[in-house]
């Protein structure tokens, strides 16, 4: 895909809620605000999410008595932010049944 459509998929996508995941491993949630020619993308209502270290994860692992291993991903409100296109690895839109017209209210 090129950057012009690139561009217009992501236009596309003006004003509903994404997560993108990024080179870093970060996940960044948030209401899509715009785009540019270069796929850089502005979301609004953001948060940051990061998986958890390795260290953490060996400590999870090694504790005695635990069959299971739950670890949780830290999380900080970011507000408004720019996520650069060249670092997107993925996007993903997020659905709300609430938006839908077969759902009583």
């Amino acid at each position: 895909m090129d950057n012009s459509e690139a561009s217009f998929y992501l236009s596309q996508l003006i004003g509903k809620n994404l997560r993108l995941h990024t080179t870093d491993k970060r996940i960044f949630g948030g209401q899509m605000k715009c785009t540019d020619k270069d796929r850089n993308i502005i979301l609004a209502l953001t948060y940051e999410y990061r998986a958890p270290s390795e260290a953490e994860i060996c400590r999870t692992v090694e504790a005695p008595g635990e069959m299971s291993a739950p670890v949780s991903w830290s999380s900080r409100y970011v507000g408004l932010v720019v996520v650069p296109g060249a670092h997107v690895t993925r996007i993903e839109l997020e659905e709300s049944v609430f938006g839908k017209s077969d759902v009583a209210l």
